[in-house]
């Protein structure tokens, strides 16, 4: 009888399983049991390795009984991204001439995920070379989110986030470029981070994975996702290090010296009005900020607004030089979007490609010295609730997706290390902020999100169920379920 193990976050999982009081086997069962429950309705797990993931916890208890040293998640389920190549499975970056293409290897993150003693128990849907900020595909269809199913889980990692905050898994790993890992963890409630560009090393055997584009090479990190911040740090001292296939990695310890505890609080950018439920959770995070004993300040870095410039321009560019080659595999909806979207929105007249990067280098240098006297940045991360599904896609929508973005792509194109978490609920859907340091400092972030989920909680896993979701349903979706309970 396995229960309710799968309310538990990882690290005290792994707790668990060291003193006896539960065993591997039975804390993925628990994870299995969970996934056939909900995942029909959500579709954020895309491949359950039920076989692979039972044979490893057999063996984990088998450590644990003779006494072995133990990792500090052992025997502990996580789940990965399907554009991160887990071995004997395929990358299938969520498109369906890659549904078949099984990796021979582990990528350097999930090669030491298990080393630490973790069991890749599935894989995580994503859209369309994760290029959108909800998560649907004709490979694998629509990820739902669990705390609204007519609404956007996020993206690109929105599988990742709906089964970590439905209690499929309790730890995953995905990637962020615009937001990838914080888009989700706003839209679902759990905690992500996007380490310092160049902390994290990531690769894949596929040659076609290997991020020859400009703005990946700058832009581009994997990062742990998760239910708590001590899970983040637990995830981090594991994940940090340089790895030789990745050239951008390095080697830089996760702590750094003392700082002041000062926080500078960002609510407005020019241009974007934030929803009452931001502003007010932004609000909440900073008072249990100052009751943690840290100084408030509301002061905004140098040119924030200009920074999702950048980062649309460095994108749209590389998304518009790859497009003959990636029409041909993309959905005729999507190839559409980004033929109209991005590659003529962001054109290089708007901004030539020398004005970008002296812009970049300038503002990187400024947000320094900004950080120098305000440690920790806190904003939003989104300006409003999800969205509907469909909705980042839908031309009338687009200016809204620009929007949607503005305090996400600061972290990326500069490089920094962000740590999204949730602060409350309001109309039934999570609230969340982003805490934002300087580069090399995410211990910093993660300190000031600690302090915040300390005082405030959290709020995932969320209790989805077929009741749940049955407030919410379709004509179509009430057929389907009929017919699938026959």
């Amino acid at each position: 009888m396995t229960g309710e193990i799968w309310r538990n976050n990882a690290t005290g999982l792994a707790d668990m399983i060291a003193a006896g009081d539960v065993s591997s086997l039975e804390v993925v069962d628990s994870h299995l049991d969970r996934i056939e429950e909900v995942n029909g309705w959500l579709n954020a797990v895309t491949r359950v390795l039920a076989d692979e993931a039972r044979v490893a916890a057999k063996d984990a208890d088998k450590a644990v009984a003779a006494g072995d040293e133990l990792g500090p998640l052992h025997g502990v389920p996580c789940t990965i991204k399907e554009n991160v190549d887990v071995a004997g499975t395929p990358t299938t970056q969520g498109l369906p001439v890659f549904a078949d293409l099984i990796s021979p290897t582990d990528a350097p993150l999930v090669e030491r995920l298990r080393s630490a003693g973790a069991i890749p128990i599935g894989r995580t849907n994503l859209p369309e070379l994760g290029l959108r900020i909800s998560t649907d595909n004709p490979l694998h269809g629509l990820t739902r989110n669990p705390w609204h199913p007519e609404r956007t889980a996020g993206g690109s990692s929105g599988g990742e986030g709906s089964a970590i905050a439905s209690g499929m898994s309790p730890l995953g790993l995905g990637n962020d470029i615009g937001g990838s890992v914080r888009n989700p963890a706003f839209c679902c409630g759990i905690t992500a981070i996007k380490p310092t560009h160049g902390r994290l090393p990531a690769f894949s055997v596929f040659e076609h994975d290997q991020n020859p584009a400009l703005s990946s090479q700058i832009m581009l990190t994997d990062g742990p996702m998760a239910r708590s911040v001590s899970d983040l740090r637990t995830a981090m001292g594991i994940l940090n290090g340089r790895d030789i296939r990745d050239p951008r990695s390095v080697d830089v310890p996760l702590d750094g010296p003392d700082a002041k505890r000062q926080a500078a609080v960002v609510k407005h950018i020019p241009g974007v009005d934030c929803h009452p439920s931001v502003i007010e959770g932004i609000e909440r995070a900073a008072s249990s900020l100052a009751e943690a004993g840290w100084e408030i300040v509301e002061s905004t870095p140098p040119g924030i607004d200009l920074c999702s410039e950048i980062w649309a321009h460095l994108l749209g560019a590389d998304v518009s030089l790859l497009m003959d080659a990636a029409r041909p595999i993309l959905s005729k909806e999507m190839a559409e979007a980004l033929d109209s979207g991005i590659t003529e929105q962001f054109s290089r007249e708007i901004i030539s490609p020398d004005v970008i990067h002296v812009e970049r280098s300038r503002l990187a240098r400024e947000w320094s010295l900004f950080f120098a006297e305000n440690p920790v940045v806190i904003m939003p991360t989104w300006p409003h609730p999800p969205f509907e599904h469909g909705a980042d896609i839908r031309e009338e929508s687009r200016q809204e997706l620009v929007e949607t973005l503005r305090f996400i792509t600061p972290a990326n194109v500069l490089g920094l290390p962000s740590v999204a978490l949730p602060v409350g609920v309001s109309d039934a859907l999570p609230q969340g902020v982003q805490c934002v340091a300087d580069r090399w400092r995410d211990d910093l972030a993660l300190e000031a999100a600690g302090d915040i989920e300390k005082s405030l909680g959290r709020i995932t896993p969320i209790t989805v169920s077929y009741t749940h979701l049955r407030a919410h349903e379709t004509v179509l979706d009430l057929v389907c379920r009929l017919l699938l309970e026959k």
